[in-house]
């Protein structure tokens, strides 16, 4: 095991400043009140004072137990409980309550499940939807082993944005993401490219890459290529940290100069959309993502004021069942 004494400093851009607001104020009292969990919290993420002074957070279902065990994760490996039937409804009620109009859903992987769990994914927006009709969805889905039918029952429930993220190069999968296979992450993407032009419905496809792994510059450039040619919108770039001593360690610190060639390259490359920085994880700035204003290739960043919506990430709803009631 690493000694954490010989771990690389982290720089100075990665540190946060505190942004302790009245709307950060306002979240964490709701989320106290409530008893709820957050990815922002369980995760120690280096955006919850940006995300929640923006009134931000995303809804973890299926669990929080996963059946895999990527080198970088944090959350809890092992046998997973079983579904909640009710789950579904919880979340819409909680985005009801909350007021939310971009709702984030996310989940574990359930590869025990034959399904991988596609059709609670399925069950959770459509309930989400009936409650919130307004409400913009963006699910973060597994690759569902790669079985086709999952996924076409996902896009069948008519999510505005399909993201999978591609977590890292190729070339480390097997460290990285062993019980995963690249191709699916390109295969699913595509696939949900193609349904989006069949069907022109403005939905927008998502992935993002971690760096700091091991992986070349050009490695990731050659990623980036792989992700536009399966045509996907949306690029997430940010710096993987170590979330704990026995995960996979930092093999490198990238500069925010980096990060923002990433960028330049990135939108010449044709991505619609692309965030790329230290601090950037998969659902930063999802809300201002739009289809209606994506769809021309090479579009430039957005600098226009955006107004202020309200989103929240939840990793456990055990708590909310019984607080959405009262």
């Amino acid at each position: 095991m690493e000694n954490p004494k010989q771990r690389v400093p982290k720089p100075s851009w990665l540190k946060v400043k505190l942004r302790m607001g009245d709307d950060f104020q306002d979240v964490r009292q709701m989320i106290n009140d409530l008893s709820l969990h957050t990815v922002c919290q369980e995760a120690r993420c280096p955006n919850i004072y940006e995300c929640w002074s923006n009134r931000t957070a995303t809804f973890m279902i299926l669990g929080d137990v996963c059946t895999r065990r990527c080198g970088f994760c944090a959350v809890s490996k092992g046998t997973p409980i079983a579904v909640d039937p009710a789950e579904p409804r919880h979340v819409a009620e909680a985005v009801r309550k909350l007021g939310l109009q971009h709702a984030v859903i996310t989940s574990v992987n359930r590869d025990e499940m034959p399904d991988g769990g596609a059709f609670h994914f399925v069950a959770t927006i459509h309930a989400v939807r009936a409650l919130n009709p307004d409400c913009k969805i963006e699910v973060l889905i597994p690759d569902f082993q790669g079985d086709e039918a999952a996924l076409d029952a996902v896009l069948d429930a008519q999510p505005d944005v399909l993201n999978h993220n591609t977590e890292t190069v190729p070339r480390l999968y097997h460290r990285v993401r062993p019980q995963a296979r690249y191709q699916w992450t390109m295969n699913l993407l595509a696939r949900a490219a193609r349904r989006r032009d069949a069907e022109g419905r403005g939905l927008l496809t998502k992935s993002g890459i971690m760096l700091g792994l091991g992986e070349s510059s050009e490695e990731i450039l050659e990623t980036m290529r792989d992700l536009r040619r399966v045509d996907c919108d949306i690029l997430t770039v940010g710096q993987y940290l170590q979330p704990a001593p026995h995960r996979l360690r930092v093999e490198k610190f990238y500069t925010p100069e980096e990060f923002a060639e990433f960028k330049r390259r990135g939108l010449e490359m044709g991505f619609r959309y692309v965030e790329s920085g230290p601090l950037v994880r998969s659902s930063y700035h999802a809300h201002e993502h739009k289809p209606e204003q994506a769809r021309a290739t090479n579009t430039p960043p957005m600098t226009e004021a955006l107004p202020r919506r309200r989103e929240l990430r939840v990793l456990n709803l055990e708590a909310l069942k019984s607080a959405i009631t009262q």
